[in-house]
């Protein structure tokens, strides 16, 4: 399904992986990872594109900047599989043991990765823990806010995620936790509900969001809409299919 067509070497062993699936964003290719490489100048990070079987010059943008940029993997899907597949590749291509999702439109702000970084190595257990970007002030059209704003609400009432804003792409979480997690079409939309189905703990913090500044969204109002409604009642489904064990503790088996 998916490619190598850059792999340069990082020269030492990534601790956080940036992982941000595209389709169609040329002109944001190398502004976006120049600020990636900027905000993760301190932390030993590798920077993963996945690239969607996109139709523009996406492809080429990528190629000139990797030769550029050392931590910088590329990963192409031959044709377009969605965006959560292309996640669940570059996470399955990460050499790092935590993982940061990022949008490749511009729009989350890759400075506030570090203090999400800092807050989840300072959390106890952090190995089932999965820090979620909040866009309190979201910089989209009126009616892209007010559906999302809908959105949220009904998803957090029918699966008790207790999560203000699944939509945000800015994400954190251990590569381990990540692979547990049934993959499916859309999945990266109902991250804290799975993470919650598994055992783990969801944390929601405030990020920046940015206005686009360069090419077109490839998501419709309606079309999230239609595909939302299957996709929250399979998710529905899978909590009501699964108990979660609670194993005792060492002397009380």
């Amino acid at each position: 399904m998916s490619d190598a067509i850059s792999s340069a070497p990082v020269p030492v062993s990534p601790l956080l992986a940036v992982v941000v699936p595209v389709r169609n964003e040329a002109e944001n290719i190398a502004p976006l990872v120049a600020e990636i490489s900027a905000a993760l100048a301190d932390v030993a990070h590798e920077i993963i594109y996945v690239d969607d079987g996109s139709t523009d010059g996406t492809a080429q943008a990528l190629k000139a900047t990797a030769a550029t940029t050392p931590a910088l993997r590329v990963l192409r899907h031959a044709t377009s599989c969605g965006q959560s597949a292309a996640i669940v590749s570059g996470v399955r291509a990460a050499r790092a043991p935590w993982i940061a999702t990022l949008d490749g439109d511009g729009q989350n702000d890759p400075a506030d990765i570090p203090g999400m970084w800092a807050f989840v190595q300072g959390e106890p257990e952090n190995d089932r823990l999965l820090a979620a970007g909040w866009r309190t002030t979201r910089k989209d059209t009126q009616v892209k806010r007010l559906s999302s704003r809908w959105a949220n609400r009904i998803r957090a009432g029918l699966l008790g995620d207790a999560t203000p804003d699944t939509g945000c792409g800015l994400k954190l979480f251990p590569r381990a936790l990540f692979l547990e997690l049934p993959a499916f079409d859309h999945m990266h939309r109902y991250l804290p509900a799975l993470v919650l189905r598994a055992g783990g703990r969801v944390v929601s913090r405030p990020v920046n969001h940015r206005p686009r500044l360069r090419g077109q969204s490839n998501y419709g109002t309606l079309d999230r809409l239609l595909v939302g409604i299957s996709d929250l009642m399979g998710v529905m489904w899978l909590q009501r299919r699964w108990k979660r064990p609670r194993l005792l503790p060492p002397g009380q088996e």
